[in-house]
């Protein structure tokens, strides 16, 4: 067994900003100092974190990152999801802190991404995972391969600029797409256009993705892009 553990020391604003939320994620802490200088341990199963506070800094502006691997990045999401919604009422979605769904972006494995209080981003992916997935690559869902094109540039380099300008010149190239199988392009769309504070370009693309007419068997498929839907739907509301 390896004797070696690297351990990331990640830096925050306040040690009482990011706490509270890594509880809300599952994390139990360990260990916290005050004096002379702040700093905490958090730890769930396997993956333990450690935080120190640094007077005036910009969560904005953090570097921190963090990779993390799972068996299951679903099961791994709906937990941080269900104690995110027990803690706070809502998964945040844009803004500092958020938290990604699970997709496939294109080139890497799948996963999804946590921002956290401090800025820290943990980038949690599948263990054991490979860079192609056949649902991904088949020549019937180009909009996939759009939305792990955008995933790429938004969720994995944080520019949600250019992940727009994927996804949109991606609907305007594939118009005739079912509108089924639009639908996550426009999703995750507007949950882009949140990130990026156009909350009027949100609310319409919501309205519609609302307006279209889903079979029973399109919702059972589409399960997770309606959920992210009316998460973000629900922020809007928040923000009147």
């Amino acid at each position: 067994m390896p004797t070696e553990l690297t351990i990331p020391m990640l830096p925050c604003r306040d040690l009482d900003d990011v706490l509270p939320f890594y509880a809300a994620l599952g994390f139990d802490q360990t260990y916290r100092q005050r004096r002379p200088n702040p700093y905490a341990v958090v730890r769930r199963g396997g993956i333990e974190l450690h935080f120190f506070s640094v007077p005036g800094f910009d969560p904005g502006g953090s570097l921190g990152n963090v990779g993390v691997l799972v068996p299951d990045t679903g099961e791994l999401h709906a937990a941080f999801s269900a104690g995110l919604r027990a803690a706070f009422g809502k998964v945040p979605v844009s803004g500092i802190p958020r938290m990604t769904r699970p997709r496939r972006r294109q080139g890497t494995t799948a996963g999804f991404t946590v921002v956290d209080p401090g800025g820290n981003w943990l980038r949690i992916s599948r263990l054991g995972d490979t860079e192609e997935d056949p649902a991904e690559t088949r020549d019937d869902d180009r909009l996939a391969r759009v939305v792990a094109a955008a995933a790429r540039q938004a969720d994995s380099h944080g520019d949600e600029h250019a992940g727009i300008r994927v996804l949109v010149n991606g609907l305007a190239r594939h118009a005739d797409a079912a509108p089924p199988r639009r639908l996550p392009a426009l999703v995750y769309l507007a949950e882009l256009r949140m990130r990026t504070g156009d909350r009027d370009a949100a609310a319409a693309l919501l309205a519609e993705v609302g307006a279209i007419e889903l079979s029973d068997a399109d919702r059972a498929t589409l399960a997770t892009d309606l959920a992210t839907a009316a998460e973000l739907a629900a922020e809007l509301a928040d923000r009147r």
